[in-house]
This record gives C-alpha cells, structure tokens and sequence, in this order.
C-alpha cells in the first residue's frame, strides 16, 4: 500500500508540471522541450532555501514557483519578441534547459554534478493532492479569464487573432510564465518528496514525457493531459515485473493513442462532458 501510495504521489507531482505545460502548449499553441529547467529551478530554489536557510516549507514553494517564473522571462523576453515559430521557439528553449542544467553542475551552493543529498521530506500525499487541486482550479479559472481566451485565440489562428486586437507578445509571455509557475511548484514538491536532487534528472527525456502527455491527453483539454500523466507514470510502475517490457508497453500506449485518438484522449473537451451532452446553447443536460 505504501508502494501504491508512493506512485500515486509522483504522479500527481508530475501532473501539476503537465497541467503548467498544458497551458502553454495545449491552449496557446506553442511546444515546448524544455520546461524541465523550470521544474530544475523551482526544485533547486526551494531546496536550497530549506537546506541551508531553514525557510518553512511553504514559504519555499512559493518562492520556488515565483523564481521559475521569473526565470521564464530570461528566455521568453528575447525569443517571443523574436516571433520565433513553435518549432525554432521549442528548440531555442532547449538549449536555454541544457545550459541551466550545466550551470546547475558547476554551482557550488547546488553541490554540483553530485546534487543535493538529505533534504526534508516535507512533501506528503495530502500535500500533493491539495496543490493540484488548487492548481486545476487555478487553470480553470485563468482559462475563463480573457487572458485564456487570447491565448486560445493564439492557438487558432495567431494571425486573426492580432488583428482582433490581442497582443501575441505580451498573451504568449504570460502564457508561459503561468506555465513556468507551476512547474517551479511541481519540482518544489519532487525535492521535498524524494529528499534528493541533481542536474542529471532535469533533462531532455523529462520534456518529452511532460509534452507526450499533453499531446495524448488533448491538446485543448485539462483533464484529459492529467489523465494520461497518470498513466504514464503508473502504467512503467504496474509493469515493472516485465523489466524492460514495461519501456516497450509505454511506447506501444503512445502509439496506440496517436493511432486510434490523434486529437488525444479528450480531444477538445473536459472529463465532465461525458456526464452530459451540450446542447447549442451551451448548457448540458441528462
């Protein structure tokens, strides 16, 4: 039980991570491959406060979201303004994760290549569940928020929707912020949960499982991403009795998905939908 406990409380940490991503990808319609390094940053930053400066728990996520958010400024400033398309942006952020990771080897406060070792385990279930809680609703609620509806706008049709009068530049930063924020709580929590951390688990391969999920779950949806981060992560774990089968069955469920759903598990809608169909006037019934 503990064991299933466990697994549970890392899915959910990395669903926070998806649900920031999402917002980015999913909803304003640029990839990303490499919002690890904001999870290194908020992972690093509260690590760092309760390792060596005593700073409570939550005080430390807090200023972990806010300094991964900052740092998204660092590389979306030049690049948006750029008007980088989503291929080049995803590759220009790339680069911009491998760099922190090799400067994050080579800081002293952060022990370098060889990490960060008996951090406080502050991070529990309970702990876990009320952050992606408040984070759906925080989601949804920016989602609802003119500032969502640019960003959805973006994803359509940038092109018409600057000439509607939303500001690509300005909507796709903060896009991108919000993402950066919760994936600076989400590495946060990973720090305090496995009271361990290095540069090496901040890379490339981290990217794409969080950008695989997004795809897979619905490129326009919040919960169908948090449903297949969960099974991404659950689905290698139940299997593990396999060995290195489990790796073949991730890879043939990622297929599948693309094959049979190429506009992911919930496509445009939310899990709520399949309690009720929408009639054209937009409210549901039975």
């Amino acid at each position: 039980m503990d064991y299933i406990l466990s697994v549970a409380t890392l899915a959910g940490i990395n669903m926070i991570a998806v649900l920031g991503l999402s917002v980015f990808t999913g909803f304003t319609g640029l990839f990303s491959l490499g919002h690890a390094a904001f999870i290194a940053v908020g992972a690093y930053t509260s690590a760092v406060l309760t390792y060596y400066y005593y700073v409570p728990f939550a005080l430390a996520l807090v200023a972990g979201s806010a300094m991964a958010g900052a740092v998204s400024l660092v590389i979306g400033i030049p690049t948006l303004r750029a008007k980088l398309r989503s291929d080049y942006f995803a590759i220009a952020i790339l680069g911009f994760g491998e760099a922190l990771r090799v400067l994050l080897e080579n800081l002293t406060i952060t022990n370098g290549a060889r990490g960060l070792p008996g951090i406080d385990s502050f991070t529990t279930p309970f702990t876990v569940l009320f952050c992606l809680a408040v984070s759906v609703v925080l989601v949804s609620n920016f989602l609802r928020s003119r500032w969502g509806a640019a960003c959805i706008a973006i994803r359509e049709d940038p092109i018409a929707a600057e000439m509607a009068g939303v500001r690509l530049f300005r909507t796709r930063l903060l896009s991108l912020m919000v993402s950066a924020v919760f994936c600076g709580l989400s590495g946060g929590l990973m720090a305090h949960y496995l009271s361990f951390i290095q540069p090496v688990m901040f890379t490339l391969t981290q990217s794409t499982q969080l950008l695989a999920a997004v795809i897979a779950g619905g490129m326009g949806s919040i919960s169908g991403p948090l449903i297949a981060s969960f099974a991404f992560i659950a689905l290698p774990e139940a299997l593990r009795v396999a060995q290195m089968w489990r790796l073949v069955a991730y890879g043939l469920l990622l297929v599948l998905i693309m094959v049979y759903r190429p506009q992911g598990l919930m496509g445009y809608r939310e899990i709520t939908s399949l309690f009720g169909k929408r009639r054209d006037d937009g409210r549901r019934e039975r």
